[in-house]
């Protein structure tokens, strides 16, 4: 069944390269991204994994854990980080699950058959504190995902969570916001009192509240 936003994420305990994990344990009270390759030793996740253990204090500064998984053992995900390592010069350092049998990729719905019948296809979930789904992404295997961006979607998400605004177009963390329209005008300044900018009734504009 697939999954969508909005539906809590599936749960499950895994063997992992830190050890047996139950994810919802494991992110406790704060938010996760969940993202697969389709295999160990492939070029293009060998930089993505890489990349990722390089932002680890982004993700830490954000109460973000992170978790990779392939459908390949824990001895090849041990091997394969020793490339990594070398290769990206970095140290991976967050848990990578071994999902021999397949039993998460199923869960999160990775295996897509026009694409493998075998391994998971390059899928991202970013998880909120309440457990939820928030953001699905799929890539194709030549094209590396982008975890800038990554970063950049989770601090809309973790802002339009706690306060009533969402994000204009390449939007970015400091920049001015949209207030949400269930927002009366009557409402705003006692809500937003940096002030705001009404450009359209249905399109008015706010400094970030957070900040």
């Amino acid at each position: 069944m697939s999954l969508r936003l909005g539906d809590i994420a599936p749960n499950f305990v895994a063997e992992t390269t830190e050890g047996k994990i139950d994810f919802h344990e494991y992110l406790g009270d704060g938010w996760g991204v969940l993202f697969s390759h389709p295999a160990d030793y492939t070029p293009v996740c060998t930089t993505e994994l890489g990349a990722v253990a390089k932002l680890k204090s982004e993700f830490d500064k954000r109460n973000v854990k992170v978790l990779a998984l392939s459908v390949d053992g824990l001895a090849d995900h041990k091997e394969w980080i020793k490339d990594i390592n070398e290769t990206q010069h970095t140290t991976v350092n967050f848990p990578l699950i071994a999902d021999e049998d397949r039993k998460v990729a199923e869960l999160y719905d990775m295996i897509h058959p026009n694409a493998s019948e075998k391994a998971t296809v390059r899928s991202v979930f970013v998880i909120g504190n309440d457990k939820k789904i928030k953001l699905i992404f799929t890539y194709p295997a030549s094209t590396g995902r982008n975890f800038d961006e990554l970063l950049r979607v989770i601090d809309s998400l973790q802002l339009t969570a706690y306060h009533s605004v969402a994000t204009p177009a390449d939007w970015k963390n400091g920049e001015d916001v949209v207030i949400v329209p269930s927002i009366k005008d009557e409402d705003i300044p006692a809500k937003f009192p940096k002030g705001h900018t009404k450009i359209k009734p249905y399109l008015r504009t706010t400094p970030q509240p957070n900040i």
